[in-house]
């Protein structure tokens, strides 16, 4: 087994213990990096360039040097005796849509090309503190907006790990093929919509999205400011538990960030979970979506390879002492993608204005007659189609003459959906839940190029996740097994408010109680 194989917990301990440097699993994890993953997603690549449809193409920017810098302090301080952090000398990246000081810092737009942060997000800030080590940006859906991660403006985009003709899901998708593919043991991503527990199903990993102001934002270039979270992605419960620990809590710079103390989530891990209450919906089985020609909604079953393996998923907690209760009513989910539809695409217009090539990023070189012209130059040079169509969208629900008809209504939906939670999770009320199990995505990962460009489509790929988004949970995805094509299937469980650690605990006991199952052994085609 290669170190960049092992678990990031295992490889703190041998850190720890002087079994291995952490400059050897640098190294060993950059070797794998130089194998596997190809040419860096770049704005233009030169003409006649090898696309390497056979690699990952996970980063944008390899931070190499700084890299064995941090490496090679760890090992400095193992061995003069020095305390070293919960993540010492543990290999990760993060989506490059958080500034990281001194790191071109792009958010995967030509707008942003040339920017170099002057300030680390504090996720990032407290991972290398931690003492972890920083491998670089990993690739992305343009500012977020995407699943599948073919709207980025640096190409080639990622590729599936487990199939390189297939998508790696979005928008998080460089982070979770880099986790699947040993191109470093954690990643920091973002959920807006689902935008790390669809690509963690579509790659086989563990991703989680924690409740809403459980991590700081700061430093995070903003898509949907109310939807937005940072978490980790991982190969294995413990480390996501890890990773979590270390990102966790209150942030000056955030005043969203929740002023509560952090639970040990790793110590926590193995408790029993006898008796929790896991609840499963028939809404969270199905897919309603409208028709393009009259607007009226339509539902379609999940394909029985998902739903057969999300209900298989439940048996297993069962197994392991969890109360399955089945038949739990949550209506208003089929109503989540239009709602998101509205509202994040008026916070994304909001947060694109920033970008007018007067303070920072692309800048149009053609001469201009005065400053509006500039912008507007500016813009339609450097935004790719999807900020595009987030900007003209969210201008125009807006509107004063539209608002009380899409933002509003669109508001009222989300207390809506956020009440179906309440009601299930309330302790007092008939359902009683700890968690809701769901299948995280109605398909697994589709080819590359058969959604994109049909943003309607594409948006539904997110609907069994964005309602947590909405209502502002937590949930977890995690791998349970494959399709007939061999490609990875997840289920999430959503909880309510600022209990990582319970969906932790039932994630851990799932893991515990499919070890020894065929399907654990099965590793990417790359």
């Amino acid at each position: 087994m290669e170190l960049y194989e092992f678990p990031a917990y295992h490889l703190v301990e041998m850190i720890k213990r002087r079994e291995v440097s952490a400059t050897e699993v640098l190294e060993s994890t950059l070797n794998r990096i130089a194998k596997v993953d190809g040419i860096p997603g770049k704005i233009e690549q030169e003409e006649g360039t090898d696309q390497q449809p056979d690699r990952i193409h996970a980063f944008i920017t390899l931070t190499a040097d700084r890299a064995r810098q941090q490496a090679q302090a760890i090992d400095h301080a193992v061995v003069s005796g020095e305390e070293v952090g919960p993540l010492a000398g543990v290999p990760f990246t993060v989506k490059d849509i958080f500034c990281v000081t001194g790191t071109p810092s792009t958010a995967a737009s030509r707008i942003l090309a040339n920017f170099t942060a002057p300030y680390s997000a504090t996720p990032a800030e407290r991972l290398e503190a931690a003492g972890g080590v920083l491998l670089g940006k990993v690739n992305l859906d343009e500012f977020t907006y995407g699943s599948s991660n073919e709207s980025s403006a640096f190409k080639p985009f990622p590729r599936n790990p487990w199939n390189t003709a297939r998508v790696t899901g979005g928008s998080s998708g460089g982070s979770a093929a880099a986790v699947a593919a040993g191109e470093g043991a954690l990643s920091l991503g973002t959920d807006t919509a689902g935008s790390i527990r669809q690509p963690a199903a579509f790659c086989g990993v563990v991703g989680m999205k924690p409740t809403y102001g459980r991590v700081s934002r700061y430093g995070l270039i903003a898509f949907g400011s109310s939807l937005d979270c940072p978490g980790p992605l991982a190969r294995n419960v413990t480390d996501a538990a890890l990773m979590l620990q270390v990102i966790a809590g209150a942030d000056r710079h955030d005043a969203t960030a929740a002023n509560l103390p952090v639970e040990n989530y790793v110590a926590m891990l193995e408790d029993n979970i006898r008796g929790l209450r896991v609840g499963i919906s028939p809404d969270y089985f199905r897919i309603t979506y409208p028709d393009p020609e009259t607007g009226e909604l339509h539902q379609e079953s999940l394909s029985p390879e998902i739903e057969t393996a999300a209900l298989r998923a439940a048996g297993r907690l069962a197994e392991m002492g969890a109360d399955i209760v089945d038949d739990i009513p949550m209506p208003h989910t089929r109503y989540g993608i239009p709602a998101y539809f509205v509202i994040s695409r008026v916070e994304a217009a909001s947060n694109l204005h920033r970008f007018d090539g007067v303070k920072y990023g692309y800048r149009t070189p053609d001469a201009v007659e005065d400053l509006n012209e500039m912008y507007r130059k500016t813009r339609g040079q450097a935004f790719g189609v999807q900020p595009k169509l987030r900007i003209l969208m969210g201008m125009y629900v807006s509107a004063a003459q539209y608002s009380e008809q899409y933002y509003n209504r669109a508001l009222r939906v989300r207390t809506l959906i956020r009440k179906d939670f309440d009601d299930i999770f309330d302790p007092n009320g008939k359902y009683r839940l700890d968690a809701l199990l769901a299948p995280t995505t109605p398909t697994t990962a589709f080819p590359i190029g058969d959604v994109y460009g049909d943003s309607v489509l594409m948006q539904y790929a997110d609907q069994l996740t964005v309602p947590a988004n909405h209502a502002g949970l937590p949930a977890i995805s995690l791998p349970c097994g494959y399709d007939k094509e061999g490609l990875p299937i997840g289920f999430q469980l959503i909880g309510p408010d600022f209990c990582e650690a319970t969906l932790l605990r039932l994630g851990r006991a799932y893991e515990l109680a499919t070890e020894n199952d065929a399907w654990r052994e099965i590793k990417p085609a790359i």
